[in-house]
This record gives C-alpha cells, sequence and structure tokens, in this order.
C-alpha cells in the first residue's frame, strides 16, 4: 500500500468523481467511511448547504453522533421522526421545511420534543439551508463506486481515461518528469497560493499533479512523447506506461497536433523546414518541440560546400 506522505493524502481517492475534491477528501478523514450507505451520507453532506461545515461535522466531532446517525439527506428526517413515533404526515412537513432551509415551527419543535428528539437533532435541522435527495446521491456514488474500482484493478486504463477526459490543463514539462518533478510543481503551486499570486491554471493543475504524483507512487509512469507515435488529443497504453498525446506540451492546441499528425501519415520528416511547411507549426512550437528532444531533424537539407 502507498502512504499519505507518498501522494500528500491520507486518503486515496483522487480522479474518483464526487470523492476526489480535498473538500470531500477532508469527509472521508473525518468520517472513515467503511460501508456503501456511508459513501451515500457523504454524498448527501457534500451537496448540502450548511449541512456539513458547522453542522454535521462538529456533531461527529463533539461525539453527539455518527456518519450513520447525522442528517445527510432530505429522507433521513422523515424517517429518522417516523421511527421515534412522530405522525408520518407531521414527519413529512418537517422534513418539506428543512430541506428548503426554513427550519423548524414551534409545533414542530413541541412534537420532536414529545417523541424524544435530542436538542442536538433539532439544532442540527436549524441550521440547514439546502438538502440532497438521497435517490440523486445513490446515483452519485454508484457511480463513482465503478470508477473507484477501475482505478483500484485496473490502474492504468484508469489514469489514461482521466487525463484525457479531464485534464485540460495537462502540462508535460512538470507531469511527466517523474513524481519528484510533480511533487515540486505542486509546492510551487501551493507557494503562490499562499502569497496570493496563484492563478485560475494553477488552480486546475493541483488536481492533476495530485492524479500524476499518486499514479507514479503507484507504479505506473509516462513514457516520452513521440512525434511519430502520440495520438493528438489521448493518452495511449504501452508496455512500458503511458504515452502522453502531443497537445500534452503547454501551447501545444487541438488544431496544432492534429495537423502533425495528419502530416506524419504522409511520411517521415526530413527537415525542420520540411516539419514547418507540412504541419504549419509555428516557430514556438518547433522550438519547444527540437528543445524537449521530439524533433531532431536538420535546419534544412541544403548541402554545405564545406561537407
Amino acid at each position: 500500500g502507498l502512504t499519505p506522505e507518498q501522494i500528500k493524502s491520507p486518503v486515496g481517492s483522487f480522479g474518483v468523481p464526487e470523492f476526489g475534491t480535498k473538500f470531500v477528501r477532508g469527509m472521508l478523514v473525518d468520517t472513515k467511511p467503511t460501508t456503501f450507505d456511508e459513501l451515500i451520507r457523504i454524498s448527501g453532506l457534500s451537496h448540502g448547504t450548511d449541512v456539513w461545515l458547522g453542522n454535521a461535522q462538529e456533531l461527529i466531532r463533539g461525539n453527539f453522533c455518527d456518519l450513520s446517525h447525522s442528517i445527510c439527506a432530505r429522507d433521513d428526517i422523515m424517517i429518522y421522526l417516523i421511527s421515534h413515533g412522530v405522525e408520518a404526515g407531521h414527519a413529512f412537513r418537517i422534513m418539506e421545511s428543512v430541506r428548503k432551509g426554513k427550519g423548524l415551527k414551534p409545533e414542530d419543535e413541541e412534537a420532536m420534543k414529545e417523541a424524544g428528539i435530542p436538542d442536538w437533532y433539532m439544532s442540527s435541522c436549524k441550521k440547514i439551508k439546502y438538502m440532497f435527495p438521497k435517490a440523486h446521491a445513490v446515483a452519485y456514488v454508484m457511480m463513482a463506486f465503478r470508477i473507484a474500482y477501475f482505478k483500484v484493478y485496473y490502474p492504468k486504463e484508469f489514469y489514461i481515461a482521466y487525463f484525457s477526459v479531464r485534464a485540460d490543463d495537462f502540462d508535460a514539462s512538470c507531469m511527466t518528469g517523474g513524481i519528484e518533478v510533480a511533487k515540486r510543481a505542486l509546492d510551487e503551486i501551493y507557494a503562490r497560493k499562499n502569497n496570493g499570486t496563484i492563478t485560475p491554471k494553477d488552480e486546475n493543475m493541483i488536481t492533476i499533479l495530485e492524479v500524476c504524483i499518486e499514479m507514479y507512487a503507484r507504479g505506473v509512469g509516462f513514457t516520452p512523447i513521440d512525434i511519430y507515435k502520440s495520438d493528438a488529443t489521448k493518452f495511449l497504453p504501452t508496455e512500458d506506461g503511458i504515452l502522453p498525446p502531443l497537445n500534452a506540451f503547454a501551447g501545444m492546441g487541438d488544431n496544432a497536433a492534429r495537423a502533425i499528425v495528419e502530416a506524419r501519415e504522409k511520411g517521415e520528416f526530413k527537415t525542420l523546414e520540411d516539419f514547418r511547411i507540412r504541419t504549419g507549426a509555428t516557430k514556438t512550437i518547433i522550438e519547444m518541440l527540437v528543445n524537449t528532444g521530439c524533433l531532431n531533424l536538420p535546419e534544412t537539407d541544403q548541402m554545405s560546400l564545406f561537407d
């Protein structure tokens, strides 16, 4: 298994829908789920407003309740109240009021007290502004669970799919050089975040770098981008790891990458001039490909008198 130090996190849900964000990873640390039902509860908590922060989180940390007894989705309220003897119709009306952020009416509190509902539960109801329906939470978790299965048992395929579909801001310069390069890049972004100079692209790169670091720690790596073998936009499986696409280079747009793929199908590139003419690549792109070792070609095919 992996250690928290290896992946910079106590949980390994990076890249799993609904459970990969820093916010929900924190919820996993606090709640330590062990069942599918608890995952559904976490999904309900994470999609509500004032349901987790300042509410269920504090109740769980204060040992007033555990995850299985906290209010996580709309349905929990009605089911809990009915199980304690509150009349079904009244329990439904209380649920509707709470889920809409309208709190409890005096007659609601009176009925709940008569049924022996604890004060912490009523206080929790009053804080809620919006609640997620349980059916939606179930659908989300079923999807996430399937993807998590592939992450565990088919890691290479999982990371290929993730980077191809989700990683719009993938940057080969800091993501394909190994785990230490990725860790340094992530530390630099967090340093910019701490001093207030972080950019939107930096924010997007945080998640991608976290997934890269975890991938490397699990023994999966990238192979060098190949001008003849790499796809334009999709990551590909190889025996030695994952082959990034041409657009993984920062500054290489999808159209430029597709132009290279189309041109290479007509034969090898003879010179940098030949490459420029056939692909329409800009000077910046050509220099980048040369500097990264992808293009090792002579400038032109003109012979020197001194050769």
